[in-house]
């Protein structure tokens, strides 16, 4: 299973790059290649000779005794997807070489994960998919951490130890808010990983990552970390550790460690040009991943809060014509009518500066505090305003909720069209320009093979507007035996005929 990605190209490209390089690149722990050692030796009083003493007295990090004792509580993740399941994300699946890799090449990639999905060379009805990920038992009696896009949409999914014992596993439930899923595989006395403080974490530190690259159980790479609290474009709320730690496609799910041994992160995305790694890599902070895990242990689910405003950055022009003194802080460009920050008095062009006390940097700093808040709790916010200090309090609502996965979620193949709908949510509305209508979440049987797709709105059944998961179901009851589905897909609506023998 692949860490997401945020740009492709051919895979040729890294792969070629990697043989082809690979004669002349130096080793990134220190070690010049031969062929590039003087064949004549520099005298005692050349500069040659000075610049190479305090090379030779620097020691550079052993990582094996890390990974002889924490390696075992890593785990590889094996999922299988039925054949008529479609889903919002790309799978790993067995097969031949990637598309337009040198045939020359071809022989050294049969048999390991590649593409597939919308993205991928077959699409996304091309039969059952195999996927591969990585994760880490944080439990001695079987509790797991991965990536929730490792087990999304999976019918089965298998956990092989590091003893290769097997385990079918058990979603206890998934965060794609956070992209956190919980496992638990039948199993006691297991190894389990430390966890680490990410805030105590510098930029610069080593890292070490063990997981399973295209399928490739338990290897181990490392690094450093690049940089901390990273926003990724979208919605995302997690602030990332970013590493140049080697992280490819189906490292997602597994442990970043530090050289005491203990997980400050779960490897989960990469940015990449080519489909593998370039040095952008991308880890959830475990502190995020543990508070994910013990609300859906306790619950089922995961929450978290909302404050209902969009911000963006404070540059230097902006701080001057605000009187800021200096370029900080989270300046707010809409607020929602009816929500949590429009209770609280907040208006554009408030620049949020502390959230209970807490200096807000940038803008980025804002939506993960809020998130780690509880719905209904009261924070004070220090706000900036035509020139003067303000403060403010807001109640914290909770954050529309993404679907989370669990074992007894609906099967959409079973159901007569097929479909796991939820209803719009008051922002889905607004921006789809919709008054009711109901999100496709799951889709297969009859309304997968006539093309229906999850993220669709459902308008409308025979003519017929659709205002909620229960209207639906009764207009497809009544259908006979075609029901002609109204679908909004991004900005254009299509009617869609589905089948219901």
């Amino acid at each position: 299973m692949q860490p997401h990605v945020f740009k492709r190209s051919l895979v040729a490209l890294a792969v070629a790059g990697a043989f082809g390089l690979g004669a002349i690149a130096a080793d990134r722990h220190g070690a010049a290649p031969t062929a590039n050692a003087a064949t004549t030796p520099p005298t005692a009083g050349s500069s040659v000779a000075r610049a190479a003493t305090p090379a030779a007295t620097l020691t550079l990090p052993d990582f094996a005794d890390l990974v002889a004792t924490h390696g075992a509580a890593v785990v590889e993740v094996s999922t299988v997807k039925g054949a008529t399941r479609t889903s919002t994300r790309s799978e790993r699946s067995p097969r031949g070489a990637p598309r337009g890799l040198p045939p020359e090449l071809a022989p050294f990639f049969r048999g390991m994960p590649q593409p597939d999905g919308p993205d991928g060379p077959d699409g996304p009805d091309s039969g059952p998919g195999r996927g591969t990920g990585s994760g880490f038992i944080v439990g001695a009696d079987g509790v797991i951490l991965t990536n929730a896009h490792v087990v999304d949409g999976a019918d089965e999914v298998t956990v092989k130890l590091a003893d290769q014992r097997e385990f079918t596993a058990k979603v206890l439930g998934s965060d794609k808010v956070t992209d956190v899923a919980v496992l638990r595989i039948d199993a006691k006395d297991l190894p389990t990983v430390k966890t680490g403080n990410p805030a105590t974490t510098r930029v610069g530190e080593w890292v070490v990552a063990i997981g399973a690259p295209y399928g490739l159980e338990h290897t181990v790479t490392s690094g450093i970390v690049s940089a901390k609290s990273r926003s990724l474009p979208g919605d995302s709320i997690v602030p990332f550790i970013q590493t140049d730690a080697a992280v490819n496609p189906g490292n997602s799910g597994g442990p970043l460690f530090n050289l005491a041994g203990e997980v400050i992160g779960i490897n989960s995305q990469i940015f990449s040009r080519s489909g593998g790694f370039q040095g952008l890599a991308f880890a959830i902070p475990i502190d995020v991943a543990l508070n994910v895990k013990d609300q859906i242990v306790a619950h089922g689910k995961a929450s978290h809060g909302r404050l209902g405003v969009t911000v963006q950055e404070v540059n230097q022009a902006l701080a001057e014509n605000f009187g800021l003194p200096s370029p900080a802080g989270a300046l707010v460009s809409s607020v929602q009518k009816g929500g949590p920050g429009a209770a609280a008095g907040l208006e554009p062009g408030d620049v949020i500066l502390k959230l209970d006390g807490e200096p807000v940097t940038k803008s980025s700093d804002l939506p993960p505090k809020v998130a780690a808040l509880k719905p209904g709790a009261t924070v004070t916010l220090d706000v900036w305003r035509d020139g003067k200090a303000k403060t403010l309090k807001a109640t914290i609502g909770e954050r529309d909720p993404v679907r989370t996965a669990s074992a007894d979620k609906p099967d959409a193949s079973q159901g007569k069209l097929g479909v796991v709908v939820r209803p719009l949510s008051p922002d889905e509305q607004r921006d789809s320009k919709v008054a009711g209508g109901v999100v496709v979440e799951d889709v297969g049987g009859a309304a997968a093979k006539a093309g229906v797709r999850p993220g669709d709105v459902i308008v409308s059944v025979n003519r017929t507007p659709v205002k909620d998961p229960a209207q639906l179901k009764s207009l497809v009851a009544g259908a006979g035996k075609t029901a002609a589905l109204l679908i909004q897909r991004d900005e254009g609506r299509i009617f869609i005929p589905v089948p219901l023998g």
